[in-house]
């Protein structure tokens, strides 16, 4: 049985997923880096977000009992950790600032965070639509 999340849940999510990726994209604007790092930053955090969803999506569908395949599960699982570890070895080897490092770090991952919950809420919201 599902319960449609609140909508505080709700707006937390979208604010969470907003202030991680706004804040992210800020930080890049005002960085004073190459556009070719400015780039790399830009694509692991949209590289990220996606890979998310899909996990999120894909074990959602094995404890629905829906077929997902070993192999997308396991591509899903590979592709979030590289994200995380793409971003990772390109702030362990930016010369930026501690802060700034750390601030990329954490607006990644309350990205990540706030993509996750977000896609939860639609999916819970659409299936206690589809029960009514």
């Amino acid at each position: 049985m599902y319960q449609k999340p609140s909508a505080a849940f709700i707006a937390a999510s979208w604010i969470a997923l907003g202030t991680g990726v706004i804040g992210y994209l800020i930080g890049l604007y005002r960085a004073e880096m190459l556009l070719n790092e400015k780039g790399y930053y830009f694509t692991v955090l949209m590289f990220g977000l996606f890979s998310v969803v899909s996990l999120q999506k894909s074990v959602r569908d094995k404890l629905e009992k829906i077929p997902v395949t070993d192999l997308y599960y396991g591509i899903c699982w590979f592709v979030t950790i590289l994200s995380i570890l793409l971003l990772v070895v390109g702030l362990w080897n930016a010369t930026l600032l501690p802060s700034e490092k750390g601030f990329y770090a954490f607006s990644f991952l309350l990205s990540i965070f706030g993509a996750i919950t977000v896609q939860k809420n639609t999916r819970d919201g659409q299936i206690k639509d589809s029960e009514n």
